[in-house]
């Protein structure tokens, strides 16, 4: 690749809807896919952490991207969740992302396996190499036990396939770094819809979302008013949205929002185990939050 392609907007981390027998519903995946793309979201992430994609087996996680990248058709950015512990599995994922069309891979970091820093760097290193498709690493480390240091990251950015970062470390310190010292169109993206105007605020590029899931059209409206330098509207966009960003974490995602979105009518609310219905007082929580912005 001869240039690097910056990735910014309003991203959805979308969910990955199943049937009432527990597969996955690709009606239902059309339907959401549609909403998100009349609500003018700039990309569509499938099977990342809100995908549920350590429960998908091989043929569901590909037939889901496969389905995404081709029922968009270029109306939106797809950025396919192709992240794994096991580098080999990661570079099978990326290499059939290229192969379907998509537009570029969300890669986590190694979770469980906790490796070094230069394990880190060795792991995207492979991955980027084994196909020519832009790569955006996914640091999460609530999720993966270990933080992707802004010096590492910054040596992954001299790789010219990858691209960008989803920041879910919820350190601002650590993204102003990774800003500051970046090189031209690496794209930083927040993992947290709660940070979302906070990064964009110090040069961030935008934010992979929760939320967009059940408000594609206010997010993509805040995140686009804050890149645009309209931050009255993006404030009052965010703090109107603020209480369902946070009830979407009550539990452990993506459970509130695949139970926000069945309360909705999108979804049959069915997930695979060990995720679990919420209990009472969060689902009370969520729908109290979902009323208040006449969702339900």
């Amino acid at each position: 690749m001869s240039e690097k392609i910056l990735f910014r907007g309003a991203m959805t981390a979308l969910i990955t809807p199943f049937d009432k027998s527990g597969k996955v519903h690709e009606e239902h995946l059309k339907k959401i896919l549609d909403l998100q793309i009349r609500g003018g979201i700039d990309a569509i992430v499938p099977c990342g952490t809100t995908g549920e994609a350590s429960t998908l087996e091989y043929d569901e996680h590909f037939r889901v991207c496969e389905l995404t990248t081709q029922y968009v058709n270029k109306r939106a950015q797809v950025i396919i969740g192709g992240g794994s512990n096991n580098t080999h599995r990661a570079i099978q994922l990326t290499r059939f992302a290229k192969q379907v069309g998509a537009d570029a891979v969300l890669s986590v970091g190694p979770y469980y396996n906790k490796p070094t820093q230069e394990g880190h760097y060795h792991h995207f290193k492979a991955i980027a190499e084994s196909a020519n498709i832009p790569i955006i690493v996914y640091n999460i480390p609530g999720r993966t036990g270990v933080n992707i240091e802004p010096d590492t990251l910054l040596r992954l950015a001299e790789i010219p396939n990858i691209v960008g970062v989803k920041e879910a470390s919820g350190n601002l310190d650590q993204m102003m770094v990774i800003l500051r010292d970046r090189p031209k169109n690496f794209s930083v993206l927040s993992g947290d819809d709660s940070l979302s105007l906070p990064l964009i605020a110090v040069g961030g590029d935008g934010c992979i979302s929760v939320l967009a899931n059940e408000m594609p059209t206010e997010f993509a409206r805040m995140i686009h008013a804050a890149l645009e330098g309209n931050w009255g509207l993006a404030r009052e966009i965010h703090y109107k949205t603020y209480a369902l960003m946070r009830a979407n974490f009550i539990e452990t995602n993506p459970v509130p929002v695949k139970a926000a979105m069945a309360m909705m009518g999108l979804i049959d609310e069915v997930y695979r185990l060990p995720l679990v219905p919420m209990q009472p007082k969060n689902r009370e929580k969520l729908e109290r939050a979902l009323k208040d912005l006449k969702l339900v």
